[in-house]
């Protein structure tokens, strides 16, 4: 799985940069997210751009890394989800527990 991080002012932004979010790497980014917890940050912000399709196990991880960051006091938001990406996160309902922005930059406003 490809990823990359950054900090913007104590937030870290996480970009997917694989077209698939399902079985077959989802567990990879259930890591990257633990990991990044266990560093210490506690609020972080998903880029999906480049995410086309999310299947249950790619929604399991989301749900696994919201409870973390609760725990820990933190957020998990996600930003640039793509239509179809969108209508999965509807039809589970979950929309309606995730902050979901239509950019990095909407996502980074929402802390300040």
């Amino acid at each position: 799985m490809e990823v990359t991080t950054e900090q913007n002012e104590g937030v870290t932004v996480l970009c997917v940069r694989e077209d698939r979010l399902d079985a077959n790497n989802s567990e990879e980014l259930k890591a990257e997210l633990q990991r990044i917890f266990e560093s210490g940050s506690k609020d972080l912000v998903v880029d999906l751009k480049e995410v086309l399709f999310i299947d249950s196990s790619g929604l399991g991880v989301f749900v696994t890394g919201y409870k973390n960051a609760s725990t820990l006091h933190g957020t998990l938001k996600l930003a640039n989800l793509q239509l179809q990406v969108q209508s999965m996160f509807e039809l589970t309902r979950l929309h309606r527990v995730f902050d979901i922005f239509i950019s990095v930059d909407d996502a980074l406003q929402s802390y300040k």
